[in-house]
């Protein structure tokens, strides 16, 4: 379906227009229509699927054509990390080019100028505030922020908001909403905890639910069976004759973070990290650097797997096995974008053999295992279903590989 074909304002779809946007996906598709006819939604998807734009339009329309006050907040959208929430925002400048409403993004960092801005911001009455929930609650304590006059509540990967232990926070700010209004909510799985927040804020809402995306076809899937130990030889193997242009290592905890970019450094390897110790303005610091080529090796935690919007990721690699296979999915959906070839390579230890089986049943493919170099040992039988059982370990031959031969000429 074309964007056209939605009952959406000509001031929008020029925007659309002038950012090449022609196409809805599926998730647009199923949800604008029914955010356009004032209902609540609870739409299930990953990121990647489109879900910002499939709310921020049917929201920028409703506000040019319903009458809401001038000088009021017609519209929150929360976001569980500062990443995404500027994410959001410059989204929301190439939607609104052509649509005259305000908004104001709300998130922490030391900066006081920063405060200032979001502060004059509220007060004056942008019509859309995209914040963390942290931060909002931090600037409605001080009194000054009016909810009272809300229409539209919107909650951008809830259950990532909750796993992160936001939900009193998000119930807080509930209580300074109005009863009457719109809450739509997106996330990208439904357990319980979200189950009871959607049974909680939303009144009778409409489910929109996509089966999570298999990873792009483009996508180069590979594996190392190691042990833990081997983990970084076979990092310092796989970049001792060139590094990709960009790098992105993902890492299960920000302590594992810490010591895999420490020993990088230690190889001097060109590194920066990525996780939730850092403050904002070093966080912006090393994105920045990262994004502009200054680091070419990205080490993270999860924080960066969802949501951050980066085209020329040439090789990821999972450190650790992610926790479940929509982790998976949205790890390596970071490479392989704008049409660019990418490879997504998984270290797989003893004890994390079962969950990567999980993966590629989802998958339904059996993940190519490359040989570790023969110089790091011995390696573990890949046998996932009799896990407990102890196995002689067995040496693999193999070496290196260059990733970047694969890398589409540009």
């Amino acid at each position: 379906m074309k964007f056209t074909e939605l009952n959406l304002d000509d001031c929008v779809l020029q925007a659309l227009d002038t950012m090449n946007f022609q196409e809805c996906t599926p998730v647009q598709e199923h949800t604008i229509p029914v955010i356009l006819e004032g209902k609540d939604l609870i739409g299930v998807a990953q990121t990647g699927t489109g879900k910002t734009a499939a709310y921020l339009l049917p929201i920028l329309n409703r506000l040019l054509s319903d009458n809401h006050p001038e000088d009021a907040i017609n519209c929150i959208i929360m976001a569980p990390t500062r990443e995404l929430a500027q994410q959001i925002d410059q989204q929301m400048e190439g939607f609104a080019y052509f649509v005259p409403v305000s908004s104001v993004a709300v998130y922490g960092g030391n900066d006081g100028v920063l405060f200032e801005q979001q502060k004059k911001g509220l007060t004056l009455g942008a019509d859309v505030v995209i914040a963390t929930p942290g931060r909002l609650i931090s600037h409605l304590a001080l009194g000054y922020v009016d909810l009272s006059r809300v229409s539209y509540f919107i909650l951008d990967e809830a259950d990532r908001m909750l796993d992160m232990g936001f939900s009193d926070d998000i119930m807080q700010i509930v209580k300074y909403l109005p009863k009457e209004r719109q809450t739509i909510m997106f996330s990208a799985t439904m357990p319980a905890k979200i189950q009871q927040l959607a049974k909680t804020i939303l009144r009778d809402p409409v489910e929109v639910k996509l089966a999570v995306s298999k990873p792009a076809e483009k996508i180069i899937q590979a594996a190392y069976i190691c042990y833990e130990r081997q983990k970084l030889g076979v990092i310092q193997s796989l970049f001792q004759d060139e590094v990709p242009e960009k790098v992105i290592i993902f890492a299960s905890s920000k302590i594992k973070v810490k010591e895999v970019t420490m020993a990088l450094k230690r190889m001097k390897l060109n590194v920066g990290d990525m996780h939730s110790d850092l403050e904002q303005a070093q966080r912006e610091f090393i994105m920045h650097e990262f994004k502009n080529g200054r680091i070419n090796i990205l080490v993270a935690t999860d924080i960066v797997s969802r949501g951050i919007d980066i085209d020329d990721v040439r090789l990821v690699i999972n450190y650790d096995v992610p926790h479940d296979c929509e982790d998976y999915v949205h790890r390596i959906g970071r490479t392989a974008r704008a049409n660019n070839d990418g490879v997504a390579i998984t270290f797989v230890s003893e004890k994390e053999q079962s969950k990567f089986k999980e993966i590629e049943l989802f998958l339904e493919k059996d993940i190519y295992k490359i040989p570790v170099p023969e110089e790091l040992g011995e390696t573990p039988v890949y046998n996932p279903r009799t896990q407990s059982q102890q196995k002689r370990p067995y040496r693999k031959q193999g070496g290196k590989r260059n990733f970047n031969s694969r890398r589409k000429k540009e």
